[in-house]
């Protein structure tokens, strides 16, 4: 350490001296140290990166050439300038401000997303609140260990990534769920096209809104489309057709896009009624934009093409050689927004310490829209003297009260009754969660008496929308989860709380989830910290109402309880976990621990696993932040199987505190990790542990947990069955845990070892330590690699043992002779099963 601090300083090591003057002296020793496997992962990844710079110097020169060609540079200058001057500001939505929108410089105000070069589900449909925290934890975790390969927004057209080669030109897809930075991201790409900073090669870039593409209900031709959009192109378009490689088109939200696009075979058949083959021919937009990504149409150019996750199977038979997703903010890029997002950078660092320290709310802003929630919500708590910082929300319906108290707040006198304009508005928005609509048109706010005014600006946005070469206004919320808010305040604060119970029931009743969240606010208005700061400005909150909500989750939860389990302890059916679970939201959002003790206070079974994944539910982190708080609430609690849950080691963090209350634990393949093994073994070591069953199978766990278990397991005295089954714990894992088992007080009965990879040379370790056990009875040794050199040893422990009952030793490399040594046994005592 010394040395690393008096860098340059003073006399340096004959070593460090060897390093400086010859440097391959420290990359020879490092490469004689490699496998085989790590040297070829080395030379494919120097490669890929020599390929990409070598394929953008030569592609750049090439197009530099051709333009030179063709084009005198006028149109190139004007086209760049214009689309700068289009993308260098970005417009964003405020509340607590009396201009509705702050225009921002976008370099200044962009943080960068991480973007990862696959999609993993192009099918998902779950609701974006709910599908994507665990996911991007999981994600990040598989980066840094180098599973999982992140692609630059510069390199999407690199041929490094594509997973389809093709000679008449790239098409990339980049998939993201609402609110992630589709768009922004769009329009930095063509921002650092337009300034000189990415993808040289491309001459021309031209970005089309599939919404806007919505508006054409004509037959048009490539030709049109562009001098629609940019008409200082005039006759020279000819052109640029003569050079489709040096174009880029950009089509941004497929999932906004009404005319279907069909890229399956059965267009073979019907080729020339669909396919657009010249720039110059009129066609349907729909057609246009499939020949441009297939390379029908300028056979040579580029196209990227933005959607939801929900859309992405309409792409999966096209032409796509890059297939990415954004992610969205990962580890310090959260702070990072936070940091633009403020001026004030105390106020930055407390806002964001809040959102880390508690688990719903920083699981939430890995989403830029999400984050834009929490710094309006938030901020003003950290800024004005007068609000105290223990009212700071901590539940996503408190979040949202603040987001709409700060609307009424600073814009609520601009108009005579907000309380009104909410209601409806709130109608429409209800109207809108029904139908899955979140775009209203003029003739949406005349139905529900809404007038265009500074107030309803607050919180719907107005957009432009074109519609038969005219320009409309239509109105959309900031976020899905703001328009459910808005609804759920507006059925809450209804005249009429007799028709609470049945609104509540008919939207639990739906399965395909839109009415969600929405119920989770419901349930939430419930909650005083989350009415007080709207109470100021809309009135009291009916007694009525919210007795009805409390009476209505009571029963709820009452009878999700008693219908999840049969005598047996098996759930029933996924549908029930899963309105299980929703239940113990609606218990968090509530904030009512009163509620939640009559209700869960006497659970004595929690089984959301199986050991089939199918069956199982998949968690998220708030459901496992969720499912803590309610367990942190049973005070009878005994068995809690999260099997096949995939909570993953942040999931298990969630569930941290509440784990040693458990007797029987089962946490078989979730993906814990030796990192998930140090959280249990903290549970182990709580001097209230009540663990007597614990199952960890398949879980990922290397000889490195060992120690952590090992030293847990010397001091637990409730442990009486450890499953650590196919891990790869192996001889010296076990080497370290036998050091536990050899402990006179400790208590395990039922030992599963099976395929963890062990061999004859734990064996000796092993036994010795499971002959001082005097409450053995069961031993599974399957599935490893033990040989006849074993074999007395274990005839030792089955004979002096005189506690054991069963022991397994199926799958092993026994000789023939070798298992009819050990099957003899069997006659050595009554009840005794020897399984070779």
């Amino acid at each position: 350490m010394a040395e690393g601090s008096n860098r340059g300083e003073g006399p340096t090591s004959s070593k460090r001296m060897r390093i400086d003057t010859d440097p391959n002296t420290a990359i020879t020793e490092f490469l004689t140290k490699c496998d085989d496997y790590l040297l070829f992962q080395l030379t494919k990844f120097y490669r890929d990166r020599l390929e990409q710079a070598i394929e953008g110097g030569v592609d750049g020169v090439s197009s530099l050439l051709t333009y030179e060609t063709h084009f005198s540079g006028q149109e190139h200058r004007k086209h760049k300038e214009t689309l700068r001057v289009q993308t260098e500001t970005l417009r964003v939505n405020t509340i607590l401000i009396k201009e509705k929108v702050k225009i921002f410089q976008l370099v200044t105000l962009y943080t960068e997303l991480t973007v990862i070069s696959t999609v993993r589900d192009r099918t998902l449909v779950e609701h974006e609140l709910l599908a994507r925290g665990r996911d991007h934890e999981e994600w990040r975790e598989k980066h840094l260990r180098r599973e999982l390969e992140k692609i630059r927004t510069d390199q999407l057209f690199h041929s490094s990534f594509s997973q389809r080669k093709s000679k008449s030109g790239s098409s990339a897809a980049v998939s993201g769920v609402a609110g992630i930075g589709k768009t922004t991201m769009v329009q930095k790409i063509v921002y650092d096209w337009a300034t000189g900073k990415i993808y040289p090669h491309f001459q021309f870039v031209f970005s089309f809104k599939f919404g806007d593409l919505n508006a054409i209900n004509c037959r048009i031709n490539l030709r049109n489309l562009i001098l629609d959009l940019y008409p200082y192109f005039g006759n020279i378009l000819g052109e640029l057709w003569k050079n489709p490689e040096g174009l880029l088109f950009i089509f941004d939200g497929l999932d906004e896009f009404k005319e279907s696009i069909d890229f399956d075979n059965n267009r073979i058949n019907t080729e020339a009624d669909y396919i657009c083959t010249d720039p110059e021919d009129q066609c349907e937009v729909s057609d246009i934009v499939y020949s441009l990504i297939q390379h029908k149409l300028l056979p040579g150019c580029s196209v990227l093409v933005t959607s939801h996750p929900t859309a992405l199977h309409l792409l999966e038979k096209a032409e796509i050689s890059v297939w990415a997703e954004i992610l969205g903010f990962v580890g310090e890029e959260r702070k990072e927004y936070f940091n633009k997002f403020f001026e004030d950078q105390a106020v930055a660092a407390a806002v964001f310490k809040h959102v880390e320290e508690n688990e719903i709310l920083y699981t939430m802003c890995y989403n830029p829209s999400y984050c834009w929630i929490l710094g309006l919500s938030l901020g003003p708590f950290f800024t004005q003297r007068d609000r105290k910082q223990q009212r700071v929300p901590r539940t996503i319906t408190q979040l949202y009260s603040y987001y709409i108290y700060n609307i009424l707040k600073n814009h609520g006198r601009e108009i005579e009754s907000p309380r009104d304009v909410l209601l409806k508005a709130g109608e429409m928005a209800f109207t809108g969660v029904s139908e899955k609509k979140i775009v209203f048109r003029n003739g949406d706010l005349i139905k529900y008496n809404l007038q265009p005014s500074q107030f309803l600006s607050g919180f719907m946005m107005e957009l432009l929308e074109r519609d038969d070469s005219t320009q409309s206004v239509v109105y959309t919320f900031p976020h899905l989860t703001i328009q459910e808010f808005v609804a759920a305040l507006a059925q809450f604060l209804t005249p009429d709380p007799g028709d609470i119970r049945k609104l509540l029931s008919e939207a639990f009743s739906k399965d395909d989830g839109r009415f969600e969240i929405f119920l989770r606010f419901f349930v939430g208005l419930s909650s005083s910290q989350s009415a007080r700061p709207l109470e100021e400005f809309l009135g009291p909150f009916l007694h009525q109402t919210i007795c009805g909500v409390i009476d209505w989750v009571k029963a709820k939860v009452e009878g999700q309880i008693g219908n999840i389990t049969n005598k047996f302890g098996d759930t029933e059916n996924e549908t029930g976990k899963r309105d299980l679970l929703n239940t113990f939201h609606y218990l968090f959002e509530s904030q009512n621990q009163t509620l939640a003790r009559v209700t869960v206070g006497s659970v004595e079974i929690l089984k959301f696993g199986h050991l089939t994944s199918w069956k199982a539910l998949r968690l998220t982190l708030i459901d496992c932040a969720v499912l803590s708080h309610v367990i942190g609430l049973c005070d009878t609690i005994k068995h809690l199987d999260l099997e096949n849950c995939s909570i993953q080691c942040e999931g298990l963090q969630r569930l941290g505190p509440a784990l040693h209350k458990c007797q029987v634990l089962r946490l078989g393949r979730n993906e814990l990790g030796d990192s998930g093994v140090k959280l249990v073994s903290a549970a182990l070591g709580n001097p209230d542990c009540k663990i007597q069953e614990l199952g960890l199978w398949d879980n990922d766990l290397t000889d490195s947990c060992t120690d952590y278990l090992s030293n847990a397991l010397s001091t637990n005295r409730s442990l009486t069955e450890l499953n650590l089954g196919k891990n790869k714990l192996g001889d010296s894992g076990v080497k370290l845990l036998s050091a536990a088992l050899r402990n006179p007080d400790c208590k395990i009965q039922k030992l599963h070892l099976d395929d963890v990879g062990l061999t004859d040379s734990c064996t000796e370790d092993l036994v010795s330590a499971l002959s001082t056990n005097r409450s053995q009875t069961i031993l599974d040794l399957g599935l490893n690699s033990f040989t006849d050199r074993s074999v007395p040893a274990l005839r030792s422990l089955i004979l002096t043992r005189r506690s054991l009952k069963r022991i397994w030793l199926m799958g092993n490399r026994f000789s023939p002779n070798g298992k009819r040594h050990l099957e003899s046994l069997r006659e050595s005592r009554p009840g005794l099963s020897v399984g070779v």
